[in-house]
C-alpha cells in the first residue's frame, strides 16, 4: 500500500483569514468537486508564498466564490493573498489517476493538470 496523490488545487489565492472560526479551509464548493475532493476531507495545504505546510480539513464555501479561507489556528500560518497548493492523497496499492487543477488569480478553474 502506498500514499499517492489523489486531488490538487494548484496555486489558488487565499481570499480570506478568519482567527476567530472554528477550525478548517473553506474552499469554495465547485473548485472542491472539480478537483475530486470531499467536504469535510483530510488535506494538506502547502503555502507556496511562505513555505509553511499544514494539515487540516475542507469546509465547503459558496459556489462560484472563489473562496479560499483559512480558519482558525491556520489563519496564523496562511494569510489573505498567500499562493497555496491544497493536496489530497489516497492510500491504494493501484496506481490511480489524480484529478489536479489550476486556477487563475481569483480561483477560477483553468484547466486540468
Amino acid at each position: 500500500m502506498r500514499w499517492v496523490l489523489r486531488s490538487k488545487i494548484h496555486h489558488a489565492s487565499v481570499t480570506e483569514a478568519d482567527l476567530d472560526y472554528v477550525g478548517s479551509l473553506t474552499v469554495d464548493h465547485d473548485l472542491i468537486l472539480k478537483a475530486g475532493f470531499w467536504p469535510g476531507e483530510k488535506v494538506s495545504v502547502v503555502n507556496v508564498t511562505n513555505g509553511h505546510r499544514i494539515e487540516t480539513y475542507l469546509f465547503s464555501g459558496e459556489a462560484g466564490s472563489g473562496v479560499i479561507c483559512a480558519n482558525g489556528a491556520a489563519a496564523h500560518k496562511i494569510t489573505k493573498g498567500d499562493k497555496i497548493i491544497i493536496i489530497g492523497y489516497e492510500l491504494t496499492d493501484k496506481p490511480i489517476a489524480a484529478q489536479a487543477i489550476l486556477v487563475d488569480e481569483k480561483n477560477k478553474f483553468i484547466r486540468m493538470l
